[in-house]
């Protein structure tokens, strides 16, 4: 088990599904895990937990506040949520929490799971994420064909943007990171991003 949670990036052993016996898990299994939740992914034939909780569900959904009206309104392509499929150049399936394809990208029709990575990726880091975790998933997307990884913590208050694997501009406070050549025109600030989400997070007296 030691061996398979280094291969995975060091994860918790809670995140690793016992059935099917890891090593075994086919796309059809990671289909059948993500509709009866929690959501999965497949690695190496092993089905593996992503670790969305509440705040990581929220922030997401606002990425796609952000994002989806822009992409809709100049008709650039697809969105989704946590629940979009990709399969990676390798028979890995990856889950982005917030994704975006270009128009030219997405087929017809649409498959269940998507035979490509998006060109955008965004994941919301959660606590039992680990570096070698996301190192690995980057170099997954990248090698599929992604230009553009957003990483984001909201418990540090910073977004990586990756325009590669290993090259990363690091943001925090009031910088703005912005579409590049994947979204033209989109920007977004850090500051505008926390504050719906503090907003979002206040409770009632």
């Amino acid at each position: 088990m030691a061996d398979l949670l280094e291969e995975l990036g060091g994860i918790p052993a809670s995140r690793v599904r016992m059935h099917p016996t890891p090593g075994t898990a086919t796309e059809a299994d990671v289909v059948i895990a993500c509709r009866s939740g929690p959501f999965c992914e497949l690695i190496d034939g092993t089905l593996v937990e992503k670790p969305i909780g509440i705040l990581e569900s929220f922030l997401a959904s606002l990425m796609l506040q952000f994002v989806g009206p822009f992409v809709r309104l100049n008709r650039l392509g697809l969105t989704n949520a946590p629940d979009g499929m990709y399969r990676m150049i390798h028979g890995n399936i990856r889950e982005p929490d917030v994704s975006f394809t270009s128009r030219k990208r997405v087929p017809n029709p649409m498959p269940q799971v998507g035979g490509w990575c998006p060109d955008l990726c965004v994941e919301i880091l959660s606590p039992s994420n680990t570096p070698k975790e996301m190192s690995r998933k980057r170099t997954e997307y990248f090698d599929a064909g992604c230009r553009l990884v957003w990483e984001i913590d909201f418990r540090k208050r910073t977004v990586l943007v990756y325009n590669s694997v290993d090259s990363h501009t690091r943001l925090a406070d009031a910088d703005i990171f912005d579409g590049g050549d994947v979204l033209p025109g989109f920007t977004l600030s850090l500051a505008e991003l926390f504050a719906a989400f503090d907003d979002g997070m206040q409770t009632s007296p």
